[in-house]
């Protein structure tokens, strides 16, 4: 069954009620605006970061130091009003470190539950690369279900949950790639880049003009939403009309990764899974009541571009990912809807 594009602006009225409506419109797009006013140059990161939030999905985000990539969460969690935690990785992390013990307590002589970093709204795993993958594990529970194990018992975290995991492409002395199980859990992989002149040079003025230090200032970040509002947002997000046409257009990009020439392995079914949660989310954020596919095509490589590994030869050529996803994206038709 084809759908009908609504007029350019506007929204579908048959859905509207059930999906969108104008005040989750004016939210969600007023999220983003609110991150953009602490985090300059980054426009595109700071979307791909909404768009994991939206989809209650976690994002890794691979940047050398000092891009913003701190400022980045703690600007969201201001503005939704979230608890934000950070870790920094390193080698001699202990994952009770992240997730918590059982501790005595002297005084009341009774053992109590120490609640690590990990119980929070916002998780910033700093380099996560430099653990140990013990470490690193310790992550995968919280991330798939959104709870943590301490001594046999679980205790469930309070959502909205997003980590925000991120690793220095450059430095690999002392690093531990991450394993692709956990690499999978991640719903999109971001790249951070330097900014542009004008951006870098607005973003210096903004930090130095009558600022002791170089503390990172998210002052200017209203309190625009709650956890329990983005929870609202994410189901909007989940209600949002996918037409089989695209779930078949989303499940032929990831099948002909795949099958791609000079594609090693290739991401399975929760690549295509992980596509179309990312695309609703991009839909909502474009104030579209249904998902088209230019949703689908515009996070497509964030979405794939770490379940996919490329053979040796293609790599010594200098392809990467992102190249054979570009490449399978204008070989695979889109449908018209």
């Amino acid at each position: 069954m084809n759908v009908a594009a609504p007029p350019s602006g506007g929204l579908c009225p048959e859905t509207l009620d059930q999906a969108l409506d104008q005040e989750t419109l004016d939210q969600v797009q007023g999220l983003e605006r609110e991150v953009q006013r602490a985090v300059i140059g980054q426009n595109r990161v700071i979307r791909e970061v909404i768009i994991g939030l939206l989809a209650a999905g976690h994002v890794l985000v691979e940047g050398v130091p000092g891009l913003g990539k701190t400022l980045l969460v703690r600007a969201l969690a201001a503005a939704v009003g979230g608890h934000f935690s950070r870790v920094q990785f390193t080698p001699d992390l202990m994952p009770s470190d992240i997730s918590g013990h059982v501790m005595f307590d002297m005084k009341r002589d009774a053992f109590r539950v120490r609640k690590g970093p990990v119980f929070c709204n916002f998780l910033l795993a700093d380099e996560i690369n430099r653990a140990p993958a013990k470490t690193q594990s310790a992550l995968l529970e919280v991330m798939q279900e959104q709870q943590v194990t301490i001594e046999g018992t679980s205790y469930p975290l309070e959502l909205p949950f997003l980590v925000l995991a991120t690793q220095n492409p450059i430095e690999q002395e002392g690093t531990y790639p991450l394993p692709q199980a956990q690499l999978d859990r991640f719903l999109l992989k971001v790249f951070i880049d330097y900014p542009a002149q004008e951006e870098e040079q607005a973003l210096v003025h903004h930090v130095t003009n009558g600022v002791v230090g170089d503390q990172l200032d998210i002052s200017a970040v209203r309190g625009l939403l709650n956890p329990a509002q983005v929870l609202k947002l994410q189901r909007a997000a989940a209600r949002l009309r996918v037409d089989e046409q695209i779930v078949g257009y989303a499940v032929r990009i990831v099948r002909t990764a795949r099958d791609w020439s000079g594609v090693e392995v290739g991401p399975g079914p929760r690549g295509s899974i992980s596509l179309l949660r990312a695309a609703r989310a991009h839909a909502l954020l474009e104030g579209n009541a249904f998902v088209t596919p230019d949703d689908v095509k515009a996070v497509a490589t964030a979405v794939l571009r770490h379940r996919m590994k490329l053979t040796t030869d293609l790599e010594i050529e200098g392809y990467q990912a992102d190249d054979v996803l570009a490449d399978i994206l204008v070989n695979v038709d889109a449908p018209r809807i």
